[in-house]
């Protein structure tokens, strides 16, 4: 069986509250418990909204309370690396996925994120 990884995946666009911590605990019990790996990911890709500070603010309050993870990330340096563009060109090579041709304005119109459009 292959190893058991969580994550949280939080944004900076206020502060933590208990509810974010217990989706955190949660995850990092259940990969702890089964000697698996804790994943921070930072969803920063809300730049707009995005609180000073609120990275540095998510990691300390976690710390204070033993939540360490094995893993760190952040969203958006993932975007800039390519990583996920080509995941998603592999889905559509395999044919598990298409290409949106609709104007941004539909998009948004409709509810979709457009912020890699």
């Amino acid at each position: 069986m292959d190893k058991i990884r969580t994550r949280f995946a939080p944004s900076p666009t206020g502060s933590m509250h208990i509810g974010n911590l217990r989706t955190a605990l949660y995850a990092y019990a259940l990969a702890k418990y089964n000697n698996g790996d804790f994943i921070l990911r930072i969803e920063d890709t809300d730049k707009k909204r995005e609180k000073e500070g609120g990275v540095e603010e998510i990691k300390n309050l976690l710390h204070t309370f033993g939540i360490l993870w094995d893993e760190y990330y952040v969203q958006s340096d993932r975007v800039k690396k390519g990583i996920y563009k080509g995941a998603a060109e592999k889905l559509v090579a395999e044919g598990h996925a298409f290409y949106c041709r609709c104007e941004a304005k539909n998009a948004k119109e409709e509810g979709f994120s457009t912020a890699f459009l």
